[in-house]
């Protein structure tokens, strides 16, 4: 792989991470009644921001069809901070899912 496309694969890594714990801080904070709302809340805002703001960047210097299968990196964060950090449950069969989505987004980082 080509310095550039490490450099545009890392940067879109981040990118989803971020948007995965935009997501987990959005939950976080949706459930609650204490005065922590706003800042859970804020801080979701703030880590989709910058996730988007990467996205833009790198979009506009690879192929959409491949930066937009690297996304597909968020369901599998998403997953696994559910399950980890939120402590929900995951069926097996939604974890099948997330090894073949890992696939896929495998053949589209390599590719």
């Amino acid at each position: 792989m080509s310095n550039e496309k490490v450099k545009n694969l890392s940067m879109l890594s981040g990118s989803t991470a971020l948007g995965a714990v935009g997501q987990l801080l959005f939950k976080y904070a949706l459930p609650t009644n204490s005065g922590v709302l706003p800042l859970w809340l804020l801080s979701g805002f703030v880590a989709y921001g910058i996730s988007t703001l990467i996205y833009f960047y790198v979009l506009s210097r690879v192929h959409l069809s491949w930066a937009y299968g690297i996304g597909g990196l968020s369901y599998i964060l998403a997953t696994i901070f559910a399950y980890f950090i939120l402590l929900e449950q995951i069926p097996p069969l939604r974890w099948i899912g997330v090894v073949i989505i890992t696939i896929g987004v495998l053949f589209i980082a390599i590719s």
